[in-house]
């Protein structure tokens, strides 16, 4: 169906090149048919080749259209992916957290047994600074060299 209407926009546009250049070599009095069937050939080639343009651009219009999708697609699968990993590290998060609270539990448990079964110690007697202290004798005020006399004085 699609290359039919191609090819009847491609014989439309032969048709319409080669009247407007049959009406220009008209208003110049010379068209042999020479001319005519070179000019119908040359249109007909022309109109292939532009049909070949047109179908292009029309090809680069609906790409953009068909990758926003694909790129909606991608997207949106990916979001879900990625949901799915989140709940899934959080779960795991989750049980490491419950897992380090149970361990804190028992050791704190463990430890408030430990603490009441033991026993107090004895308080530590006080120390008697005097009773520890060597006495020191003090020295006297004595000289050692020997007190002048009255008779060195006069």
């Amino acid at each position: 169906m699609a290359n039919k209407t191609a090819k009847i926009k491609q014989k439309s546009l032969a048709s319409e090149i080669v009247s407007s250049i049959e009406t220009k070599l008209s208003a110049t009095g010379a068209a042999t048919k020479k001319m005519k069937k070179s000019i119908e050939k040359s249109a007909d080639k022309l109109a292939k080749k532009l049909a070949k343009l047109i179908k292009k651009t029309e090809k680069k219009a609906e790409k953009p259209v068909k990758s926003t999708e694909k790129k909606v697609k991608k997207d949106l699968s990916k979001a879900k992916k990625n949901a799915k990993k989140a709940e899934k590290n959080a779960k795991r998060t989750a049980k490491k957290v419950a897992a380090v609270v149970s361990e804190i539990t028992d050791v704190t448990t463990v430890q408030n047994a430990v603490r009441t079964n033991r026993k107090q110690a004895a308080a530590p007697k006080p120390v008697d600074t005097k009773a520890a202290r060597p006495t020191r004798v003090k020295p006297t005020n004595t000289p050692t060299t020997p007190a002048e006399t009255s008779i060195d004085n006069a």
